[in-house]
């Protein structure tokens, strides 16, 4: 009769910690969505119990929420993470030129209008490149909506600006056809895959994915001239520092930087800038390029879990 009671308890014991791994599994469960915006279609990945604390990711170029694709079952057992594809990347189906204004201002009303829509009221923003002044945009507009910020070379200070962004910053003075041209090989499969593996110690570290998906995705008809756009639009992005700047220095948001310093377009001086703002900022570096999770997310990403779990949780 003992015997029988022990296997029944330990048959017990084993279905239910079956049951934890089964629902800590759902819990991290990434689900690939659509979300129509006006007249874009946003795609998105989502994970984690809608009723925890939400984290918001915005990548930047060339990339896509596919970026994220670790980042996101780390932190779904905790949080209700989303990361949209911003319109002109990944999976995200927006019009032609002709038909949306492809400025950053734009894209951050596209993504701005997908979060009330997704009923998303706070969130932790975390943000690459291109996503840090949308991100920064819908923080200016609705600053107590931000919970706390996670930068991964996403700038908002002069001094981060690098070499990189001379023949743009050329553009910018004069945005003439023929400095047009002359960026023509930016929005390109072999750029993309120089911005990946530059600054890079361990190149086999990089997997192939990341910029093969998005050199793919700067081949389809007229994405050339809409990135094109963008690198000129970016103008106002800088301009708009100053507005950053102080949301920055009114609300204090927690802010963490994870910053790879071998970046040729955002310098670590960029992510040393928020101290001036933001006296208790976490300011963190590692050894490699524009992409750092791409190579030292084993590192980042336990940094970034514990900096939301002190902050938000």
């Amino acid at each position: 009769m003992m015997y029988t009671r022990v296997i029944a308890a330990a048959g017990l014991a084993a279905a239910l910690l079956m049951g934890v791994a089964h629902a800590d599994d759902v819990k991290t469960q990434v689900h690939y969505r659509y979300e129509q915006v006006g007249n874009v279609k946003v795609f998105y990945r989502e994970a984690g119990n809608p009723a925890a604390p939400k984290v918001l990711m915005l990548h930047g170029f060339a990339a896509s929420s596919f970026m994220y694709r670790d980042l996101i079952p780390a932190l779904a057992d905790r949080y209700h993470v989303i990361a949209p594809d911003l319109p002109a990347f990944g999976f995200t189906e927006a019009p032609g030129r002709e038909e949306y204004s492809y400025t950053f201002s734009q894209l951050a009303k596209t993504i701005g209008a997908f979060t009330e829509q997704l009923k998303l009221d706070k969130y932790a923003l975390v943000v690459h490149d291109y996503g840090a002044p949308v991100g920064w945009r819908l923080a200016a507009a609705h600053p107590k909506r931000v919970s706390a910020i996670i930068s991964q070379n996403g700038n908002a200070y002069e001094e981060g600006l690098g070499d990189g962004w001379a023949p743009i910053q050329k553009y910018w003075r004069e945005p003439t056809q023929q400095n047009r041209e002359a960026l023509r090989d930016f929005p390109t499969p072999e750029s993309i895959k120089w911005q990946y593996l530059e600054g890079v110690s361990d190149k086999s570290s990089v997997s192939p994915d990341g910029y093969t998906l998005e050199g793919l995705q700067i081949t389809r008809p007229g994405n050339a001239e809409i990135q094109l756009d963008l690198v000129l639009d970016y103008a106002n992005n800088v301009a708009m520092y100053p507005d950053f700047q102080k949301f920055f220095r009114e609300y204090q948001p927690p802010l963490l930087a994870v910053w790879g310093k071998n970046d040729p377009f955002f310098l670590p001086e960029g992510a040393q800038a928020w101290t001036r703002d933001i006296p208790e900022a976490d300011i963190r570096f590692y050894d490699t390029g524009h992409f750092a999770l791409e190579t030292h997310g084993d590192e980042i990403i336990p940094v970034i879990r514990e900096f939301l779990d002190k902050s938000i949780r």
